[in-house]
């Protein structure tokens, strides 16, 4: 099991985040993590990415009049 960075987690919390000591102990890890910006939200597509999913679903089929 890998170990909380509390300093680090304290400092995310009470000084980036401005919350009070008891706003932040009644926090899930998730809750944190989230508020932090980790984990919410997928990675940018590359363009290699974008070509893939353009192939896979182009506009028009050709079958009809798009």
């Amino acid at each position: 099991m890998k170990a909380f960075d509390w300093p680090a987690l304290m400092r995310a919390g009470m000084q980036s985040l401005a919350l009070k000591p008891s706003e932040f102990w009644a926090l899930t890890p998730a809750e944190l993590q989230l508020m932090l910006g980790q984990g919410a939200a997928s990675p940018p597509l590359t363009r290699v990415q974008l070509e893939e999913l353009s192939r896979s679903y182009p506009d028009s089929r050709g079958d009809r009049d798009d």
